[in-house]
């Protein structure tokens, strides 16, 4: 077994993530990509074995937040704002896959746009938009020049 990343440690170090087995697949440069495995445990409609949108949303915001701690500067974050459009459901027994970016920080405030999708990528079963708080390696504390 390989030892994970420090930004999967990272992920790991988050309760829900742990529990909902979120991997992180590729982060560099203000872009993450995040992986939910099915499971049953996860399945919000037992009559069809679709996925709980919570636990989509909860992936779409863990990777939207990697993809600011991968921004260029960036050394913490926190989520200000999330807005979430659901497009279908997920096919039951296909894992999850969310692709965020941010594409645009000031000071202290980053954007991010995610999708995500089962294996059918073309289909996306939710998209994201958000607003994260950015501490930044280059910004100065209150108070001081």
């Amino acid at each position: 077994m390989t030892d994970p990343s420090p930004a999967q440690r990272f992920i790991d170090a988050i309760p829900h993530a742990r529990a909902l087995g979120l991997q992180l697949q590729e982060i560099a440069d203000g872009k993450a990509v995040m992986t939910m495995p099915y499971a049953e445990a996860l399945i919000g409609d037992p009559a069809t074995g679709v996925i709980a949108g919570g636990a989509v949303s909860a992936l779409m915001d863990t990777c939207c937040g990697a993809a600011v701690m991968s921004y260029p500067g960036a050394r913490g974050t926190a989520t200000l704002d999330l807005r979430i459009d659901y497009m279908r459901a997920a096919k039951p027994g296909q894992r999850i896959i969310a692709r965020a970016e941010c594409f645009h920080a000031s000071r202290t405030v980053a954007f991010v746009r995610a999708t995500a999708h089962d294996e059918d990528e073309g289909l996306p079963v939710a998209t994201a938009s958000g607003a994260f708080t950015m501490e930044s390696t280059t910004a100065k504390p209150e108070g001081k020049a």
